[in-house]
Parts: C-alpha cells; structure tokens; sequence
C-alpha cells in the first residue's frame, strides 16, 4: 500500500485523523484477543535500507532555510513462513527549496512479526496493514529525522500517522475499483 502525507513548509507532516472513521481497538492489546488464541508477537525491528542524497550541496547550505517538504508513505508486507511476517514500512522525505532538490531521504524500517489466531485474511489484514506500521513508525521516524541531521539539515520531526485510517482508507478504494471493473465489464458485455 502506498500513501502520500503531505507536509507543512516547516517540515511537520499534517496529520492523517479522519473524523469519519472510528477509532479501531488494538487488536494486541485487547485482553479477549488473546482469550481466544489470537496473538501479535514482535519478533525483530531492524533498518533494511537507507538513503541520503543531497545533490546540490555545499551551494543548498547558503540559501534561506524555508523548504517544500513532501512525504511518501509505503508499506509491504512478505510472509515469510506459516505465522511469520515481515511488514516494510519506506518512508521517503524530500525536500525542495525551489525547483531544487535540498534533500532526499528513504529509510525501509521493517518488522518481523508472529501472528496466531488470526484465521481470515480480513483479520490478519487489518494487524498487518496498520498495526504493525503504527508500531514500526516511532523507528523510522527516527532513522529520518538522524539521516536528517546528519546530512546537515535542522531537525525534521515526522507527525504521527492514523494507519488505522489510511488502511480503510485503501480498502474502501480497493473496494470501489472492483465496483467499477465490475461494472465496467458487465456494461461491455454484448447480447445478440
């Protein structure tokens, strides 16, 4: 799944709430989850793969500080065996003063994760897509706003993300394409 967070000029994200959707329980932390056999163990947080280019340095460092900061958020989840997963969350930050790139950064924060209890693909969707993201955020929030830093830039502070949201979000436009193929091949369906 793929989302774009759009940032503020002062390089804070605005954050992904949507008043329409209701808050999700975690499913980790609910006590009756685990009543019944269904179980998130975090197993590995790790840094698959990180970037930093800054290709128009020294020259960007002289230039009044007040930049377009785009956001790009990814998740991909690649089952590794029978209850273990890897859920990769790549977070992409760019930085223009201009027409000029001041930076790109791109940290892939993964996670290795055993679900149990989690027999339809709807549930196991759902801890996924956007439990497991939320839980890996906190470290690739880190690991940019380090590569950040280190790159010479001031502090870039990522805002938290609803990946609850965004989750129904992509399932409701998954569902609203299937709709429309739908649709779409029955009305090019030709009678005699």
């Amino acid at each position: 799944m793929a989302w774009r967070v759009m940032a503020h000029p002062t390089g804070q994200d605005s954050p992904m709430a949507d008043p329409e959707i209701p808050a999700q329980r975690d499913p980790a932390a609910d006590p009756d989850a685990h009543a019944d056999g269904r179980q998130v163990l975090l197993q590995k947080f790790f840094v698959k793969d990180a970037s930093v280019e800054v290709p128009n340095a020294p020259q960007v460092f002289t230039k009044p500080w007040k930049p377009d900061v785009d956001v790009q958020v990814n998740t991909r989840v690649q089952d590794m065996t029978q209850d273990q997963w890897q859920v990769i969350l790549t977070i992409t930050v760019t930085a223009k003063l201009g027409d000029e790139t001041a930076f790109l950064v791109e940290a892939h924060q993964a996670g290795v994760f055993l679900l149990k209890g989690f027999n339809t693909s709807t549930e196991r969707g759902a801890v996924l897509g956007a439990y497991c993201p939320s839980l890996i955020f906190p470290f690739a929030r880190e690991t940019i706003a380090d590569l950040v830093q280190r790159a010479g830039f001031p502090q870039l502070l990522l805002q938290p993300i609803n990946f609850d949201a965004l989750y129904l979000q992509h399932q409701r436009h998954q569902a609203a394409n299937a709709t429309a193929t739908d649709s779409a091949a029955g009305n090019s369906a030709v009678t005699h």
